[in-house]
């Protein structure tokens, strides 16, 4: 019996399931996800860090129940908690990604503004940082302050600074790590009249007595400094700052706030925090070259989220 040829398409097809059953014929393996990085003011790239599998743990299981609580309703309060979960996990593009589209339909959101402007910060992005805070500030009601939920809770967990104070302290802080120190003065002052507990005083006083001395303004920094009682003001979390604050007043040798106990919760972050602070100091005596070399130790340590490592990297930059 005479068979008719078989078509060159049938042979295609042939030759496709027999490479696809070599291949194992099983799901395409996922590719793996990308650590992100943040680049630092002088070009280095920093990757997400390791954590201890019980910190990663919980920084997964809270950004899960973020993420399942806005696909329910993805409203202005869980667009904002997405964007702060994924930032805690060092997902900042991210983050920056789920500020935006909240704001596309939460337009005149200060929080929002807020939060999104926040990791502007984190990753050099000072110009957008800048340009959130200055909105924030001029749709924000300046009475009453909204107390802001921790995300990170304190060892009392009890929220300490409000949206106000938020919104000028960063604001003063994105004109600070330009070199605008005028500007950050002003946003500085007006943090004050919203700081109204001792840890949120010896936040904003800190970074005004430096922004003041940075303006050749001794009288006013010293006034700044008179705010600050070496006794008697109950801190709950800015330890570091009222340490700075105390080396400032003479009262703690500079050099003693560079050795942070290993005992301390957040070793990374206070030896960022103190270590800049030291470092501004021997700055503002006119001893750059020692200045110099604490910065290049702060930028040398492992927290480049930390405001202190931040700024440490702008001064390194006026340096060249």
């Amino acid at each position: 019996m005479n068979r008719k040829p078989l078509p060159p398409q049938f042979f295609l097809l042939l030759l496709s399931l027999i490479l696809l059953a070599g291949c194992g014929g099983g799901k395409a393996p996922e590719s793996q996800p990308r650590a992100e990085v943040v680049k630092g003011l002088d070009g280095r790239l920093f990757p997400v860090p390791a954590l201890p599998e019980k910190s990663q743990a919980r920084l997964d299981s809270n950004l899960q129940v973020a993420k399942e609580n806005f696909e329910a309703n993805p409203s202005e309060e869980n667009y904002i908690w997405l964007g702060r979960r994924q930032a805690y996990a060092y997902h900042y593009a991210a983050a920056i990604e789920t500020f935006t589209e909240g704001l596309s339909r939460f337009s005149d959101s200060y929080r929002l503004l807020r939060h999104r402007g926040h990791r502007y910060l984190t990753t050099r992005n000072f110009a957008n940082a800048t340009a959130d805070f200055e909105k924030a500030a001029a749709l924000m009601p300046q009475e009453p302050l909204e107390i802001e939920p921790d995300g990170i809770p304190n060892m009392l967990n009890i929220p300490l600074s409000s949206t106000q104070f938020n919104v000028w302290y960063h604001l003063g802080l994105a004109y600070y790590l330009q070199g605008d120190f005028e500007k950050a003065a002003k946003a500085y002052e007006q943090c004050m009249l919203v700081s109204d507990n001792d840890d949120l005083i010896c936040a904003t006083a800190d970074w005004l007595y430096m922004t003041y001395q940075k303006l050749g303004k001794k009288a006013e920094a010293q006034q700044v400094l008179d705010l600050i009682s070496p006794e008697g003001m109950e801190i709950i979390e800015n330890e570091s700052y009222y340490l700075r604050l105390q080396m400032y007043q003479g009262l703690i040798p500079a050099e003693q706030l560079l050795e942070v106990s290993a005992g301390t919760s957040d070793v990374d972050l206070a030896l960022a925090t103190q270590g800049y602070g030291v470092g501004n100091w021997y700055l503002a005596k006119g001893d750059s070259a020692r200045a110099k070399e604490i910065f290049q130790q702060v930028v040398g340590g492992k927290n480049f989220s930390a405001f202190g490592f931040i700024a440490a990297e702008a001064e390194l930059e006026r340096m060249r």
